[in-house]
């Protein structure tokens, strides 16, 4: 976990990146996450994301998730926007980014047990599938939906 103290507050500050990965045709991928009763986005669907390593650029992170989330090569391509969120023991910054898959084709689960690993995963041109993670506190859904004009956060 990349940490450091968020300004303005004591709480250490946790990066991330979210990916929205596109096909040419606009649909874009979503994941659902695991039906686990710790987690309050459980059973949502979301976009991949994944926690800057120490030393690991944005860019970097999401190359990355490809691999270890959906075992696919990512081609990062424009960020698309950021939010932060208080996650009580820290604070969540959370950036969106576009990809487009050079090599592979998604799949979850992938093998690696150290990060989320996701339980299905699909291509949707439907924004509103994320409206239940935005509303439960999803930054990657939020900071997506507010980019479209389609929720109100």
């Amino acid at each position: 976990m990349t940490s450091t103290l968020h300004w303005g507050s004591m709480k250490p500050e946790k990066r991330s990146v979210a990916v929205v990965v596109r096909r040419d045709d606009g649909a874009f991928l979503v994941v659902r996450r695991p039906d686990d009763p710790a987690d309050p986005l459980a059973g949502v669907w979301g976009f991949p994301a994944i926690t800057l390593g120490p030393g690991e650029n944005e860019r970097a992170a999401v190359v990355r998730a490809g691999l270890v989330k959906l075992g696919v090569e990512l081609a990062p391509g424009d960020r698309l926007g950021e939010a932060a969120a208080d996650r009580g023991s820290y604070v969540l910054r959370l950036a969106n980014y576009g990809a487009v898959i050079d090599a592979g084709a998604p799949s979850v689960p992938q093998p690696d047990a150290s990060v989320t690993q996701y339980t299905e995963c699909r291509f949707t041109h439907d924004p509103e599938v994320l409206a239940e993670a935005a509303a439960r506190g999803s930054v990657c859904a939020q900071v997506f939906l507010a980019a479209a004009r389609i929720f109100e956060i």
